[in-house]
């Protein structure tokens, strides 16, 4: 990807001539912290923030649906068969990062890669993520199963107790909704290692 997500907000201030930092910029990315909730806003959830009127409401949602586009996945592997598969599509997108950020990707019957999406964008050494979020993008692309993804920007990817927890929750999540978590992948300097793999899934 060219412009990540982790960019949006400079990418959204330069757009409405705001500084990065600027209450409007910080007010929306407050209210829709996530990927997901930001490139579903709509145009009356904006106008409840001050100082936005419906043009520059028109102007934001049309720039993250252009940021949208330009992230949308275009993978060189179709077709999950391994961890390794994993690795070679995720590790151009984690790398260098120094947030770790938490991504999915949708597959369908056949295990044929059909989207990916940046679900959290967490602190330096810790990501949040609700199942809602994770699945809820899911059921929008009618997806068969799911692969969780997340980076430690400290180059070590050893599962944390907190990974493995929100992987169980996942898996949960996912009985009940119908769609199968079939690994969650943690990527580090050069190499990465599957939950799935190691029996902690």
């Amino acid at each position: 990807m060219k412009n990540r997500p982790a960019d949006l907000k400079s990418l959204l201030a330069y757009s409405l001539r705001e500084k990065p930092g600027s209450y409007i910029v910080e007010e929306i990315f407050q209210r829709f912290p996530t990927f997901s909730d930001l490139v579903d806003v709509t145009e009356q959830e904006l106008l409840a923030i001050e100082g936005i009127g419906k043009a520059k409401a028109r102007q934001i949602v049309a720039t993250l649906k252009l940021s949208q586009i330009i992230s949308a996945p275009t993978p060189s592997i179709k077709t999950i068969r391994s961890p390794m598969d994993v690795y070679k599509l995720l590790e151009p997108d984690f790398r260098h990062l120094k947030q770790e950020q938490f991504v999915c990707l949708f597959l369908n019957t056949k295990n044929g890669v059909i989207g990916k999406e940046i679900i959290s964008i967490g602190s330096l050494n810790a990501s949040i993520v609700h199942p809602r979020e994770v699945f809820r993008p899911a059921i929008k692309r009618s997806c068969a199963s799911i692969i969780c993804a997340h980076n430690h920007p400290s180059g070590n990817p050893e599962p944390s107790p907190e990974d493995i927890d929100i992987t169980k929750r996942l898996v949960e999540a996912g009985i009940i909704i119908g769609i199968d978590v079939l690994d969650h992948v943690i990527f580090g300097d050069y190499k990465s290692i599957s939950l799935k793999e190691h029996g902690l899934m």
